[in-house]
C-alpha cells in the first residue's frame, strides 16, 4: 500500500483533503468534498514515523514543526476536522500494508523538533514553574509585537462591534476589568501575571492606582518596565520578576489575574486562592480572567489523596502528561504544563477560601475573534517572524492559534471572568445592579 492511499484508507477513501506523498502516491478528496480542498503534502518518511510512534495528534503536530509535512492552502479545514479514532488509523491491516511499503525502519522513534519543552523538577514547583513560563514567554518581543500588536496584550480581547479593531477591543478589555475591580486614584493594585504591562499601565494611566505587577519572565519584566517610563507612569508602577506565591507587602485593593492561572495546577488551587484573599483587604476586589474547559462527566473535584499523589508522582517522573492540559501539541509545545479547569471548579475554590463570587462572564466567541486577529497579524509578516524565532516556532504559533480559534469556536474551550469581593462582616459593598462596561 502505497502511503496516499493508507491516509484515504483511514477515511474510509473519502478524503476530505488531496493527498500527495513523498513516495509519488497521490490520493484525490472525495465526491463530498469542497471544490477548493486543501492538499495534504507528506514530504519525508520521518512524517509516518511520527504518526506511527505517537498516534494521534501530537505525532501529526511534530511532523508539521519538523517540516515533515506540510498543507497548501488553509489550515483550518483540516483543524476543523472530526479525526477518525487511533483504532482505526493503526488497524493491523492497515499498519501491515503501510509497513510493507515504508519498511520496519518506519517504527524507530525519533527526536521531537528541537523547540519541544523540556522542564524539569517537581510539578508546579517555582523552579519548574519558571522554566514553563520562560519557554513561552522569553522568546523575543519583537515575535510579540508582530502578532500582538501594539497592545501587546496576550489575552482575550473584547469587542462591542463588528468593526472594532483589535487594539480597541483589548483596550477596553482592560477597562472591563479596571471597572469591575472599581479602581480609583490611590488604590494599589497587584496584577499577577502582568505580562507586558498593558493591565498595570492602563490602571496607573486611566485610573491613577498604584500597581505592583509580578512576572516570571525577565523579558516580559524589562519590556513593561521601559513601556512605563515611556507612558510617564513609572512612579506608579512597579513590574517584578517575582513568583506570585512570594508576594507578601499586601493588602491590595483590588487584585487582577488575566491569563494567569492556567499555569496553576490543580493541586496548587487552594494555596492560589487562598493566598489571593489573604493578600487582598476587607472589602476589596479579585478578578480571575481565565481559559477553561467544558465539565465532563468523570471529573472529580476533589480525588482522593492517594490517587492525586500517584498523579503527580507519574507527572513529575515524566510517566503521565497532566490530563487537564488543552491538547498534547499545547502542552508540549506552547504551555509546558498548564492546566485547564472548568468554571465550576474555579467558582467551588474560590468560595471555599472566603471569597464571594459576585459576577461570571463568558467571554468564549471573544476569544476566537482575538486569536483569528493574531492569526491575521502572523500571516502577514511570516517571513519576518521566521527570520526572528526560527521556522519551526513561527508554525507552532501559527498551528496553536488557529486551533484554538477553533476550539472556542466549537466550545472545545472557555474563557471566563469571575468576579469576586472578600466580605466585611456578610457585606460586599457592590451595588445592586452593578455596570461594568466600558462606554466606548
Amino acid at each position: 500500500m502505497d502511503v496516499a492511499t493508507f491516509v484515504s484508507s483511514v477515511f474510509n477513501h473519502q478524503l476530505p483533503f488531496r493527498v500527495e506523498a513523498y513516495d509519488g502516491s497521490v490520493a484525490e478528496p472525495g465526491v463530498d468534498s469542497p471544490a477548493n480542498a486543501v492538499t495534504l503534502r507528506i514530504l519525508r518518511r520521518e512524517a509516518i514515523t511520527r504518526v506511527l510512534t505517537h498516534p494521534g495528534e501530537l505525532g501529526v503536530a511534530r511532523a508539521y514543526v519538523a517540516g515533515d509535512l506540510d498543507v497548501d492552502g488553509d489550515l483550518e479545514p483540516i483543524l476543523s476536522l472530526d479525526l477518525p479514532p487511533v483504532r482505526q488509523l493503526l488497524s493491523p491491516g492497515n499498519v501491515r500494508a503501510l509497513l510493507d511499503s515504508v519498511g520496519l525502519l518506519a517504527l524507530r522513534p525519533i527526536e521531537p523538533p528541537g523547540i519541544e519543552a523540556r522542564v524539569g523538577g517537581v510539578l508546579h514547583s517555582r523552579s519548574r514553574d519558571r522554566q514553563a513560563v520562560s519557554h513561552h514567554y522569553d522568546v523575543s518581543n519583537t515575535f510579540y509585537e508582530m502578532i500582538l500588536g501594539p497592545s501587546m496584550t496576550y489575552s482575550c480581547a473584547v469587542f462591542a462591534h463588528d468593526d472594532d479593531t483589535l487594539e480597541t477591543a483589548q483596550r477596553r478589555k482592560v477597562d472591563l476589568v479596571a471597572r469591575k475591580l472599581d479602581l480609583k486614584p490611590g488604590d494599589r493594585l497587584l496584577d499577577v501575571g502582568s505580562g507586558w504591562g498593558t493591565m498595570a499601565i492602563h490602571a496607573a494611566q486611566t485610573y491613577g492606582a498604584s500597581v505592583v505587577g509580578v512576572t516570571l519572565s525577565e523579558e516580559q519584566r524589562r519590556y513593561a518596565t521601559e513601556r512605563a517610563k515611556r507612558e510617564g507612569v513609572d512612579d506608579l508602577v512597579e513590574f517584578r520578576l517575582q513568583d506570585f506565591r512570594d508576594v507578601t507587602d499586601g493588602p491590595f485593593d483590588a487584585i487582577s489575574s488575566i491569563g494567569m492561572s492556567e499555569h496553576v495546577g490543580r493541586r496548587s488551587l487552594p494555596a492560589y486562592s487562598q493566598l489571593m484573599f489573604d493578600l487582598l483587604k476587607p472589602g476589596g476586589r479579585f478578578l480571575n480572567h481565565a481559559i477553561g474547559r467544558p465539565v465532563s462527566f468523570d471529573d472529580d473535584p476533589r480525588p482522593g489523596k492517594l490517587e492525586e499523589f500517584r498523579r503527580q508522582f507519574q507527572i513529575a517522573a515524566g510517566l503521565r502528561r497532566p490530563s487537564r492540559t488543552a491538547s498534547p501539541f499545547i502542552d508540549r509545545y506552547v504551555f509546558p504544563d498548564g492546566e485547564l479547569h472548568e468554571v465550576g471548579t474555579m467558582v467551588t475554590m474560590f468560595q471555599a477560601r472566603g471569597f464571594e463570587v459576585r459576577h461570571l462572564e463568558s467571554l468564549r466567541e471573544h476569544y476566537a475573534r482575538t486569536l483569528r486577529e493574531w492569526v491575521v497579524n502572523l500571516d502577514k509578516r511570516f517571513d519576518e517572524a521566521v527570520d526572528d524565532v526560527g521556522i519551526e516556532r513561527a508554525r507552532v504559533w501559527r498551528l496553536y492559534m488557529l486551533g484554538s480559534a477553533v476550539g472556542f469556536e466549537r466550545h472545545h474551550l472557555e474563557i471566563h471572568q469571575i468576579l469576586c469581593a472578600r466580605p466585611i462582616e456578610g457585606r460586599s459593598d457592590l451595588p445592586l445592579r452593578p455596570q461594568f462596561e466600558p462606554d466606548f
